[in-house]
């Protein structure tokens, strides 16, 4: 009976470990790139908040990479009246799966939620939002490289242009968007980055003063073996 226990437990693991290894591209770090920051919170509520929310997060946190409260009350605050109301939007769940067949998942944590299954929920934003091409067997005509029948469509499609996919299982441009590759790319990582930015707005505190109690106990340990040697030195 144990042994069966730990099988079936097992077997999801052994399932996913079996499946076909997903490669992901390295997303550039802009954690403290404020105007990287401020335009990927930009793009994000013009390209993402009108389907998606992000309701664990309040417009007035955005003071934190570097705007004011007047900048984000006069160019992001769309769909609230003020500052320190929460990122929602008006979409109904019910509506959206009636609509979409499921309801589109909240942005707020979902770097943190995708690193606890990948490994590095930047590196898998960063993917899939470059990897999406077009598949007319697909109900919204788009296909993902990074998530297999995707119910997403590709709202960056204009900025990215169209991608196929060659017989050789590699993404080919077909059709020049607005932006460059190079320009599509850094725009994506922009995005990307404000979007792990919400899943932990305090993680770059957290990490400096992480740096400085660890130099606090470093010091301190050395004034602490240089007293024990006096107290000590007469013992000997």
């Amino acid at each position: 009976m144990k042994r069966l226990l730990i099988a079936l437990l097992c077997a999801p693991l052994l399932v996913f470990a079996a499946g076909p290894e997903l490669h992901l591209d390295r997303a550039p770090d802009r954690s403290r790139d404020y105007p990287a920051l401020q335009n990927g919170a930009k793009i994000f509520i013009n390209y993402c908040l009108n389907c998606h929310s992000a309701s664990y997060m309040r417009y007035n946190r955005m003071r934190d990479i570097g705007l004011t409260e007047q900048q984000v009350k006069d160019n992001l605050l769309f769909t609230a009246d003020k500052v320190g109301e929460l990122m929602t939007i008006a979409m109904r769940n019910a509506d959206a799966k009636q609509w979409f067949g499921v309801a589109p998942p909240d942005l707020t944590v979902i770097a943190r939620a995708r690193a606890s299954v990948s490994g590095s929920g930047s590196d898998w934003l960063y993917s899939y939002l470059r990897g999406f091409y077009r598949d007319d067997a697909r109900t919204t005509g788009w296909n993902n490289m990074v998530f297999a029948n995707v119910g997403m469509p590709h709202v960056l499609w204009e900025l990215q242009g169209e991608q196929v996919l060659g017989s050789d299982h590699k993404l080919k441009m077909v059709k020049q968007g607005l932006l460059s590759p190079d320009e599509f790319d850094a725009l994506v990582a922009d995005l990307v980055g404000f979007i792990t930015y919400m899943g932990e707005p305090m993680a770059n505190f957290r990490r400096d003063l992480g740096i400085a109690v660890m130099g606090f106990l470093a010091i301190l340990l050395v004034f602490s073996y240089a007293l024990k040697r006096e107290y000590w030195k007469d013992v000997h």
